[in-house]
């Protein structure tokens, strides 16, 4: 304690902290090393953005490779180890558990915030100035974006309104391919809604099944579940089944205790096995009495069970997965038995058909449910085709992005220009803003006005376009009072095109994905110190 409390005073932080520490502080050690990293990592995913965005080549740390233009995915994937980065990945992480699209708004925002920060400091600005001019702007936003909308989804069930809002989110990331996938992703969707109440979206109740081979327009929507597996039996179909679901295995119990059998003839040795027969034919017939056509099993199905399945017509499938399994109860409409035996009435479950396909040279089971369905099919699966896996990976990333926009289209209907036409027209309202403000937070809010400007400068570039020509036409537009201009990623014309009704965002993930933005970007601005500590672990071992 007293070689603790003998503290070098003349040494400093040095001498307080221990061996090995790291120390940086003020402006130039701190502030802008914190700019510097969160700007890199803006700019890696910035490129990415839009219809015409690149994809990244990522090899991670199990050599696995991902090719792909998602944000989420990226910075997921990076391992990224400095700090204010990570605040970055943070608010791209809930931003994906909020709204699921968005994240690369979110990330290459607060990084441009922070670039429009580093010369507001060099001009002597102090960070306090910043980060007020920062909050004001967001407040001015927060009130004019809602100004912005220009009409809200009433009837979350029309399945033409959900193909709209969801083609644009698609096309962000699958391009080329959005008219085949947004009805795809809506009639998935509205097969979980239900039949009455408000219509909502779980997507937990929208699985996705790949499969290589063929090609994306080989893609369908199954109501129901697709198990990655074939059947354990010779019996491959079954119509309007009734379903038995074990969480056990289907076999004998094994006991507990060891026991010897003494077998003095052959009598004994050829009838050592009937009565667990019998019992065993006991169970199965019982099972097969309740009207029961399809059993799965979340164990081992044993040769004798097998073998009375079949005799009384029954089609197995086993199921290893409890998550499956709980999916497959969901569909189906059934309850697990851990119990081996007849289930009741109500443990039940129905479906209207159960097959076994060969789908791309691989067996799988289908469990389809039609109308017949109690409450409507509360699981539906999206079956996806490509020649690749990363392909097949980056379709299933871009299924979900449009699975969590109708999830948000049913709880927020309202829509917002998109293509860039809403970030400039409110980069024109805060710079206006700005000018009215007295103070230095006027020289912040400018720059949060000129910092909204990188998405539609984004697409321009993104599109191989010259960026500026394209924002002097798109300011003219919105100057003559048309706020629904945004840019025309083809080049067609001056680079800008009327979004209309084709082209919209939605209001929620613009407001989540601007204040995840501001508040990374504000807490990275507050830190005027980082001391790190000495990394735990010594060296590597040769081995």
């Amino acid at each position: 304690m007293a070689k603790a409390m003998a503290l070098n005073s003349a040494a400093g932080l040095a001498g307080m902290l221990k061996a090995g520490h790291k120390h940086m502080e003020g402006v130039d050690g701190a502030t802008l090393r914190n700019v510097e990293a969160a700007k890199g990592l803006a700019g890696i995913v910035r490129t990415s953005l839009g219809p015409n965005g690149m994809n990244k080549l990522v090899i991670n740390h199990l050599e696995k490779i991902i090719v792909t233009s998602d944000c989420a995915t990226i910075v997921k994937e990076l391992e990224i180890q400095h700090p204010a980065a990570k605040m970055l990945e943070l608010a791209a992480e809930m931003q994906e558990q909020e709204c699921g699209d968005a994240t690369n708004l979110t990330v290459s925002f607060a990084g441009e915030l922070l670039k429009m920060c580093e010369d507001l400091l060099r001009m002597g600005l102090h960070t306090s100035e910043i980060v007020m001019g920062y909050k004001k702007a967001y407040e001015f936003l927060e009130k004019a974006l809602p100004e912005l909308v220009t009409e809200t989804i009433a009837d979350a069930r029309d399945a033409k309104e959900l193909e709209r809002v969801v083609t644009p989110v698609l096309a962000a990331k699958q391009f080329g391919y959005e008219s085949f996938l947004a009805p795809l992703v809506v009639k998935a969707c509205m097969g979980t809604m239900g039949k009455g109440g408000k219509p909502q979206v779980n997507t937990d109740s929208v699985r996705i099944a790949k499969i290589m081979g063929g090609n994306v327009h080989q893609s369908e929507v199954i109501h129901g579940m697709v198990i990655m597996r074939g059947s354990e039996g010779a019996i491959q179909h079954a119509k309007a089944a009734k379903i038995s679901v074990f969480a056990c295995g289907i076999e004998a119990s094994a006991t507990e205790a060891k026991g010897t059998v003494l077998m003095k003839n052959a009598d004994d040795l050829m009838t050592y096995n009937k009565s667990e027969e019998k019992k065993m034919d006991e169970i199965i017939k019982s099972i097969a009495d309740t009207g029961t056509k399809v059993v799965i099993s979340g164990g081992t199905v044993s040769e004798m069970a097998m073998h009375f399945i079949e005799r009384y017509g029954m089609l197995c499938v086993k199921i290893t997965s409890k998550w499956e399994l709980r999916r497959i109860c969901s569909a189906t409409g059934s309850t697990a038995l851990v119990r081996l035996g007849p289930a009741t009435a109500e443990e039940l479950g129905f479906c209207d058909a159960v097959d076994v396909k060969e789908i791309g040279g691989r067996k799988v089971v289908v469990f389809a449910q039609g109308d017949n369905a109690a409450d409507g099919c509360r699981v539906s699966t999206i079956l996806l085709r490509a020649s690749t896996e990363s392909v097949l990976n980056d379709l299933e990333r871009a299924v979900d992005d449009g699975v969590n926009c109708i999830r948000t289209c049913c709880l927020h209907g309202g829509l917002v220009p998109g293509a860039g036409a809403t970030e400039l027209e409110l980069s024109r309202k805060i710079k206006a803003y700005g000018d009215t403000c007295p103070g230095l937070e006027q020289y912040a809010i400018r720059s949060f006005a000129k910092a909204l400007e990188f998405v539609p400068r984004t697409l321009a570039e993104n599109s191989g376009q010259e960026p500026t020509d394209v924002l002097a036409a798109l300011y003219a537009a919105h100057a003559s009072g048309k706020a629904g201009v945004g840019v025309e990623i083809t080049g067609e014309g001056n680079g800008t095109r009327e979004t209309g009704k084709e082209i919209v965002d939605l209001l929620h993930t613009k407001e989540s994905a601007f204040r995840l933005a501001v508040d990374a970007a504000v807490t990275v601005l507050r830190v005027d110190q980082i001391i790190m500590s000495k990394p735990a672990g010594g060296g590597k071992l040769g081995i």
